[in-house]
């Protein structure tokens, strides 16, 4: 395939990434461990833990973890948000030889269950905050070992205990539950103490996570990421990103906001991960919806590198102290998880002097398949280009290329993109084309110089009259009206045109009307494209990583 794309790359960017220089992704943190031990490698609650003490720590729990008998290969649970013991279960339990099985913390009962059920974890790490759901459904699963952090195990003594007794007392976050044969966290790192370690070989076709699809086409199913394809994919964001903070204070130890849950494949990589290889230092902020005591934490660090999605840059900006706040540090925004708003990307730039550049991926590509330029001045509005050793297609529906210009589904190969997805052969098979490209659902156009442009998922596709829609288009353009907050578009079903445009809307200005808004849409967009309906929301549904759930506001109107 010609990589015509190369042309286009910045100086000094490699074609390809050679993944054989680490055996396994544990290869790769623990060389982090020991050249940067002295170094802070987490933040969380102005709690600091060192590469020194995460290598100590995950080795006592991966020895606890091989002493239950676990065979290589098992999945460990982890269900907990941004707090210091992510980090250190999920290093001890690569390096214990297992699978990490990244659960979101606020999943409903039937939801923890499927998963659990599904990837057959044998053991799980959980915050007692979400103690309760476990409890509901735990005997129907194969989890025989059930480890209990509190919020404050890892803070200090006193500073612990405070925590603890707010968390569980004042704020009453943490609902009564029972797990007779849960042990505690602390307990696991005192009763780790008299253990020892055995190092497990591993290799590049060895598991090292599945991380479960947010669910949008079906079922949730668990891609199946090898430590070949982790460790790919830190290697590509480092060859793509780390020109982007080549400087005056490239020497410097980078500090990364790591706001977007660690259990998300996203952070998982470009935060933790990243972080760990270039020795970075992680900001953990558990709940970035508290805004206010988000921008307090970012105000006592010099911050570089700030990976987000549309909707937290979109929150940070409507709270008054962020633009308060000094940004001479910022190197690089990058934008993922859904698309970048020009409205929000505009006034990112103007406030922090820092460009975002957006990026493309999903669970099942480890998650970066396509990048813009991390030194970017100027937001492109495109997905950017395909990163070392990757390559990516545009598809009709029969899997045959398109010609550059023509839209059609995004398909990508390279080093990063999964196995397949766990336990489903089916699914696998149909997900990939026969000469090895995964085919995201996605649609996409490729320019002349390799940048894509996302038109939207095949699903969330309108057709009005016979005329293709595209709600990426719809509320990218709604959402530059001054009055709006957030808004989301869907289809629903029409006795004249099929389908027509349904648009949601939360609003900034509390006085702008249906009215004014249709108004403006007759300005900006040709008549197909038009919403025939608009309704003001307070909010708009999202997954916990803020992406605008469209699958739900469509599911209300069929039900409605």
């Amino acid at each position: 395939m010609d990589k015509f794309w190369l042309k286009s790359y910045p100086e000094g960017i490699p074609a390809e990434i050679d993944t054989a220089q680490y055996k396994s992704l544990v290869q790769l943190l623990e060389e982090s461990f020991q050249k940067y031990a002295a170094r802070n490698a987490y933040a969380c609650m102005d709690k600091f833990l060192t590469y020194g003490e995460l290598d100590t720590l995950s080795k006592k729990i991966g020895a606890w973890l091989q002493n239950k008998g676990l065979k290589k290969g098992a999945r460990v649970a982890i269900m907990m948000p941004n707090v210091l013991q992510y980090p250190v279960v999920m290093a001890a339990i690569l390096r214990a030889g297992f699978v990490v099985v990244n659960v979101n913390p606020l999943y409903t009962p039937r939801e923890l269950e499927h998963q659990l059920k599904d990837s057959g974890a044998e053991a799980v790490f959980i915050l007692e905050n979400f103690a309760t759901t476990l409890e509901q459904i735990v005997t129907k699963t194969n989890v025989k070992h059930i480890v209990v952090a509190s919020m404050g195990d890892m803070l200090g003594g006193v500073k612990g205990a405070i925590v603890n007794f707010v968390v569980r007392n004042v704020k009453k976050m943490v609902p009564a539950f029972s797990l007779p044969s849960a042990v505690r966290f602390n307990q696991v790192i005192a009763e780790s103490s008299r253990l020892a370690f055995q190092p497990v070989s591993l290799g590049h076709d060895d598991i090292a996570f599945l991380q479960y699809t947010g669910g949008t086409t079906g079922v949730s199913k668990g891609a199946t990421l090898t430590h070949r394809n982790v460790v790919a994919n830190v290697l590509q964001n480092d060859a793509w990103l780390m020109p982007g903070v080549a400087g005056a204070h490239a020497t410097e130890q980078k500090i990364i906001v790591c706001a977007l849950p660690l259990y998300h494949i996203f952070a998982l990589t470009v935060c933790s991960l990243l972080g760990t290889r270039i020795g970075a230092l992680n900001l953990l902020i558990p709940n970035p919806r508290d805004m206010p005591g988000f921008v307090k934490e970012l105000a006592k660090y010099k911050v570089n590198i700030f990976p987000a999605v549309n909707t937290l840059y979109n929150g940070l900006m409507n709270n008054p102290d962020f633009a308060k706040l000094d940004f001479s540090g910022y190197e690089i925004c990058s934008g993922g998880g859904m698309a970048v708003q020009k409205a929000v990307a505009d006034k990112w730039l103007k406030i922090t002097g820092c460009a975002i550049a957006e990026g493309y991926g999903l669970s099942e590509t480890s998650p970066v398949a396509t990048a813009n330029p991390a030194n970017t001045k100027e937001f492109s509005g495109t997905i950017g280009l395909p990163i070392p050793s990757t390559e990516i297609a545009i598809l009709d529906d029969d899997g045959n290329r398109l010609p550059l210009g023509h839209a059609g589904e995004i398909a990508i190969r390279g080093p990063q993109v999964m196995v397949g997805y766990w336990n489903r052969p089916d699914e696998t098979a149909n997900a990939f084309t026969s000469d090895g490209f995964f085919k995201t659902g996605d649609i996409g156009i490729m320019d002349f110089r390799g940048y894509t442009t996302i038109v939207d998922r095949k699903k969330d596709m309108i057709l009005v009259s016979g005329f293709n829609v595209y709600p990426n288009e719809i509320e990218g353009v709604i959402a530059m009206h001054p009055g709006v907050l957030e808004c989301a578009c869907v289809g629903v079903p029409d006795a004249n045109s099929g389908e027509a445009v349904k648009l949601f809307v939360v609003r900034k200005d509390p006085s702008l009307t249906v009215e004014q808004l249709m108004e403006y849409c007759k300005e900006q967009f040709t008549a197909y494209k038009k919403p025939k309906y608009i309704e003001f929301r307070t909010d708009l549904p999202k997954t916990n990583v803020g992406k605008i759930l469209r699958r739900e506001l469509r599911d209300e109107k069929k039900a409605a």
